[in-house]
C-alpha cells in the first residue's frame, strides 16, 4: 500500500489568517486531529487540536491569538503520494505525529491520519479478497484465478505458471488497502477442485 490507497482526500484545508474558532469548528464538525495550512497555493505548516487547545489555555493569561497563522506548526512533516504505507506508519508512531500531509508534486494531495490506517487494515477478508480478484482480471481469462484472503493475508492459485505474472500478481494484490502480504502459487488440481 501507497500513500495514495490510504490518504483521505481532497485535504481539509485552512489558512494562516483564517480565524482561530473557525479552525476549531472544523476540527470538530470533520472530526480531524490537524488541518494543513496552505498559503498561496504552498504548504506553510499544520494546524493540530493541541495547537489549539494550548491557545485557549495561555501559560500567561489574555495571550489568545486570533488566526491559524500565530498558532500553527510552521515546520510539518510530509510524505509523497508513492510512500510506502509501512513507511508512513513507523514514522507516525516514532514521531508521535497524528496527521501527515501527502504532496504531490509539490501540492497538497490529501493527509494521511492514524484514523485512515485503522480503516485500511479493518475490512473483511472477503472484500479484500474481491478487490484482489478485480486487480486480477487484467490478466484473463477471468476464471484464471483463485483468491483467498486470511487474516489480510491474500493467497492467490493459478492455473498458469507464468513466474512473470506471479510476481505482478503479488504486487497488484498487495496494492490493495488492508491487505498486509501476498502469495501466489500454481495450482491447477487447487484450481479445479474449487471450482467444482
Amino acid at each position: 500500500m501507497r500513500a495514495r490507497d490510504i490518504m483521505s482526500s481532497p485535504a481539509v484545508t485552512t489558512t494562516p489568517d483564517t480565524e482561530v474558532a473557525v479552525a476549531e469548528k472544523i476540527l470538530v464538525q470533520r472530526g480531524f486531529t490537524a488541518l494543513p495550512v496552505i498559503d498561496e497555493d504552498r504548504l506553510a505548516g499544520v494546524v493540530t487540536e493541541a495547537d489549539l487547545l494550548a491557545d485557549r489555555f495561555p501559560e500567561q493569561p489574555h495571550r489568545s491569538h486570533a488566526t491559524v497563522g500565530e498558532v500553527m506548526n510552521p515546520v510539518a512533516r510530509t510524505v509523497d503520494i508513492d510512500t510506502d504505507a509501512t513507511r508512513i506508519a513507523r514514522l507516525m508512531l516514532d514521531t508521535r505525529v497524528r496527521c501527515l500531509p501527502v504532496m504531490d508534486r509539490g501540492k497538497v494531495a490529501g493527509v494521511v491520519t492514524r484514523r485512515d490506517f485503522l480503516r485500511a487494515l479493518a475490512r473483511p477478508d472477503a472484500k479484500l479478497a474481491e478487490d484482489v480478484t478485480r486487480r486480477l482480471s487484467v490478466f484473463p481469462p477471468a476464471d484464471r484465478w483463485i483468491v483467498d484472503v486470511a487474516d489480510g493475508e491474500a493467497t492467490i492459485i493459478d492455473r498458469y505458471a507464468s513466474e512473470k505474472d506471479h510476481e505482478v500478481a503479488v504486487v497488484l494484490a498487495e496494492s490493495v488497502p488492508g491487505v498486509i502480504r501476498a502469495r501466489c502459487y500454481v495450482g491447477e488440481v487447487e484450481h479445479e477442485r474449487k471450482r467444482s
